[in-house]
């Protein structure tokens, strides 16, 4: 059947227009291209090139394709060590192969995301001399007097990459809505521990209040939050790493944030995202002023980057926060100064705590010989009283009272030093001061050290760590020569000498995948400890103290002796005691 011929009219309505002599046919491509830009169609093709900017801390590769930050390198850090050839690799904190930053606007034909548009710049980028500051301007044009220009700036060191846009003459395409800034991280192996690098979260501050908040860590559960509150600023918390958006003038208006788990997925372990809404008036009148922050999560480096950013180092918990920060950190940053081993520093650091709280040890210890002068006495107590655990408890504070002795004094010195136990607990982790450092058998003091791998173990893991098992020795040890120093406490109801011998078994599972330096920590600990008891042990004279002992016993009969606050306290208890045994008794007879 013959093709049926479409009337002259029809066909030259659907004939393609020729295109003018010299000038080439739009291909299919862009044609698209100017139809998802909208407004910006005229930015919507151009030329992508790389511009490179770099000071001595990273080196950052921004496109002129967007505008935007195609990858950003830590110089002086590497990744852990390639399993398949035992080289560390440059750390590459962010790239566009694996995480994505998008800024959309809201147009009269709706969002146009600006890192699809073409940008033009006459900056060179280069390497920027310390004290000096270098800036890459992106300009697009969208029409007569309408450009959008994003412009950043850096610094001769440290990691803060000043970022500004700038909306000219847009009145007329712009809605009045709320821009959009989202930032999607690919949170990749960086470290030994694959647990440890899945527990990367979102951390951010409420502008109001600066009230700091956190998704949560959990390596193998998701979690999002809304926060319909001004917030000042945003990261993506890794294990030693931040990236960050942070605002100077104009807070973000409204963020969501999310932290999705990649269990099965060896390469991209965890994708964090963040979805910001800006003010566009904001944006119009110039207040566009931002922070991108690649860097360390060091609090000697981002204490002072905005407010409360150095939340973004977990320290320790809030109550012993003052010691970690006031003690430990600036402690730690004066012997960086003088050892450039990390095991030597670890070394002089425990020295340092002990020399201060060798007064609590010493009296710990004049504590524990008082008892042990009074051990024959609580034993014929214990013989005369029988299974009577309450007349034995009003005995045992009728002696203590009688000689003036405290059995908390041996309590508190110990107490006193716990503080400083948890504060190390918590900050170790987190300091990336210890990573890759290596010290003896131990590569990287940051994580765990493994002489053997094992079958995966419940509760335990699938290596054994050498400074683990040398600090549960020394623990117990240290366990072993405090129960033949401390005397039995009639009428304990937990063996308190067992249990120095049951928590460092148990410390030992808890702590086997814990960073090595922290093990070595409380390896030397123990070991100065016992070293401080045995030099204390020969220059105290346990016969002198049971002396002081009977004379206190004399003065306190006759009412001459100077009672301390516990005295005062347990003879208030004793005689209420007394009468209530008097007063259960009288009702008996009755």
């Amino acid at each position: 059947m013959p093709r049926k011929r479409l009337p002259n009219k029809q066909k030259a309505q659907t004939s393609q227009v020729k295109p003018a002599p010299g000038v080439p046919a739009p291909s299919s491509d862009t044609v698209a291209l100017k139809a998802a830009a909208g407004a910006f169609s005229n930015a919507a093709t151009g030329v992508a090139k790389d511009i490179v900017l770099e000071n001595k801390d990273i080196k950052v590769t921004l496109n002129t394709q967007g505008g935007k930050v195609k990858q950003v390198l830590l110089k002086n850090y590497k990744t852990y060590a390639d399993y398949n050839n035992g080289k560390n690799s440059p750390l590459v904190i962010f790239d566009e192969a694996f995480d994505k930053l998008s800024f959309e606007l809201p147009t009269t034909q709706g969002n146009v995301d600006i890192a699809r548009l073409f940008f033009t710049t006459n900056s060179t980028g280069g390497v920027v001399a310390d004290g000096k500051t270098t800036s890459v301007s992106f300009v697009a044009q969208i029409g007569p007097n309408q450009t959008i220009e994003q412009v950043y700036t850096l610094a001769g060191n440290g990691f803060e990459l000043n970022y500004d846009v700038k909306l000219s003459g847009l009145n007329g395409i712009l809605k009045n809505e709320n821009a959009k800034f989202n930032w999607l991280e690919n949170v990749r192996l960086t470290e030994k521990d694959i647990t440890e690098n899945r527990k990367a979260t979102v951390n951010y501050l409420i502008n109001d209040g600066e009230e700091f908040d956190q998704l949560s860590e959990n390596p193998t559960s998701p979690a999002d939050a809304s926060v319909d509150k001004a917030v000042k600023w945003i990261t993506f918390k890794k294990k030693y790493f931040l990236s960050g958006f942070i605002t100077k003038n104009a807070p973000i208006q409204k963020a969501q944030v999310f932290s999705i788990p990649n269990v099965n997925d060896s390469l991209n372990i965890k994708t964090l995202r963040a979805g910001m809404e800006l003010s566009l008036a904001d944006l119009e009148s110039g207040k566009g002023n931002f922070i991108l922050f690649f860097g360390p999560n060091d609090y000697s480096k981002i204490k002072n980057v905005a407010p409360s950013f150095g939340k973004n180092v977990k320290l320790s918990y809030d109550i012993f926060l003052p010691i970690t920060r006031y003690v430990f950190v600036p402690l730690f940053s004066f012997l960086e100064g003088i050892f450039s081993n990390y095991g030597l520093l670890i070394i002089a650091l425990v020295f340092i705590i002990k020399m201060a709280l060798f007064p609590l040890t010493y009296k710990s210890y004049v504590s524990m010989a008082k008892m042990r002068i009074l051990q024959p006495e609580l034993a014929a107590i214990k013989e005369k009283v029988g299974d009577d655990a309450a007349k034995m408890q009003q005995e045992q504070m009728k002696l203590y009272n009688e000689v003036g002795v405290s059995p908390l004094s041996g309590c508190v010195p110990v107490l006193a030093t716990m503080p400083i136990l948890m504060a190390v607990f918590m900050l170790f982790p987190n300091l990336i001061n210890l990573r890759q450092e290596s010290f003896l058998w131990a590569n990287d003091l940051s994580t765990y050290d493994s002489i053997l791998s094992l079958p995966s173990i419940p509760f335990y893991g699938n290596h054994v760590s050498l400074f683990c098992l040398l600090m549960t020795v020394s623990q117990l040890a240290y366990g072993y020569y405090n129960n033949q120093m401390t005397p039995d406490q009639p009428g304990q109801p937990i063996n308190m000498k067992t249990m120095a011998y049951v928590t460092p078994v148990i410390f030992m599972f808890v702590m086997n995948s814990f960073p090595a330096g922290l093990s070595f920590y409380y390896f030397v600990s123990n070991l100065v400890t016992i070293g401080q008891q045995l030099a204390i042990r020969k220059f105290v004279d346990e016969d002198k103290i049971k002396l002081v002992l009977e004379e206190n016993r004399k003065k306190i009969a006759a009412g001459g002796g100077k009672k301390s606050r516990f005295s005062d306290y347990l003879q208030k208890q004793l005689k209420a005691a007394e009468e209530a045994q008097k007063a259960s008794e009288g009702k008996k007879k009755k």
